[in-house]
């Protein structure tokens, strides 16, 4: 008893040894701490002063403070957001819906195809077309805006829903982050498996891959719905009717006019805040499903 004893108190002044060892000195810890809580306040601060300005009225959001309440308006603030002008708010969110759903499931099912395809089959030009892929990652939205305008109004597409959701259906960084899950989740022996038992290509992808690369589809349609939501270039360059505008065109007009009616102020706001709620709503359900997407596609 007295040697296992012994060697029990041997293995527990290493492991405490070794934990001292591997922790950080206090001083490393305390700056560490104090940058993540000033990134996160940074983060944050303008959040929660959309959510409280949200609730003020018009003279309270020029005399009071910022990041204090004070009197409870948000429910007159719905109403006159909704109300302004016969409603349009609700369609523009609509839109935005449109948008950005048909954009990103667009966009996720093209990333699946290509990502597949690049990942497991060998072909000539194949290292040719990840580069340009990878190039694409890299090329800003506002180079391509004057291409694309030129592109859609040739085939009459200018002012119509497709003017926005078809230049959204591209996506250089879903199709490399399929690749890379793909590359690493998909057993070449599982396609061999399926093809030996009779099945072909097509019918392995959408009845064995498909699931298996669902984290990272997920993944991939999470960002695509957040970018086409936030897209403002595009959209101000191919819509000119306001009923088929989204969201951030719509508040960017308003916002335009505050200057000669003020009240739209808090209209704007209480906009803003009801615009990032399908954004919270979407990051919040999918966010299991995103972080596994990331994880596995890295550690694989």
């Amino acid at each position: 008893m007295s040697d296992i004893t012994a060697r029990r108190s041997r293995r527990r002044a290493v492991w405490s040894a070794g934990a001292r060892r591997d922790r950080a000195p206090l001083s490393t810890r305390f700056i560490l701490t104090v940058t993540i809580i000033a990134l996160t306040a940074y983060f944050l601060i303008p959040i929660v002063w959309m959510l409280i300005a949200s609730t003020k009225s018009t003279a309270d959001l020029n005399t009071t403070f910022g990041l204090w309440f004070s009197h409870f308006d948000l429910m007159q603030n719905l109403h006159d957001l909704f109300a302004y002008r016969d409603g349009i708010f609700r369609r523009w969110v609509v839109n935005s819906l449109i948008y950005s759903g048909g954009g990103a499931l667009g966009s996720t099912f093209l990333a699946a195809l290509c990502g597949f395809a690049l990942a497991k089959y060998r072909f000539r030009g194949r290292n040719a077309i990840m580069g340009l892929i990878f190039g694409g990652v890299l090329i800003p939205g506002t180079v391509l805006a004057l291409p694309t305008y030129l592109l859609l109004n040739s085939f009459g597409l200018i002012n119509t829903y497709w003017a926005v959701i078809l230049p959204s259906l591209s996506s250089a960084f879903g199709v490399f982050l399929v690749r890379i899950y793909a590359a690493a989740a998909v057993p070449d022996e599982l396609l061999e498996a399926g093809r030996i038992d009779g099945a072909h290509d097509v019918r392995i992808f959408f009845t064995v891959v498909l699931r298996i690369l669902l984290p990272s589809l997920v993944t991939v349609f999470l960002f695509s719905f957040i970018s086409i939501w936030n897209n403002f270039l595009l959209p101000l360059i191919v819509l000119n009717d306001q009923s088929l505008w989204p969201v951030t065109l719509g508040l960017y007009s308003w916002q335009m006019n505050a200057m000669s009616e003020p009240d739209l102020v808090r209209i704007v706001v209480t906009g803003s805040m009801v615009g990032t709620i399908p954004l919270v709503v979407l990051f919040l359900t999918l966010q299991k499903y995103w972080r596994s997407g990331i994880t596995t596609g890295a550690l694989k």
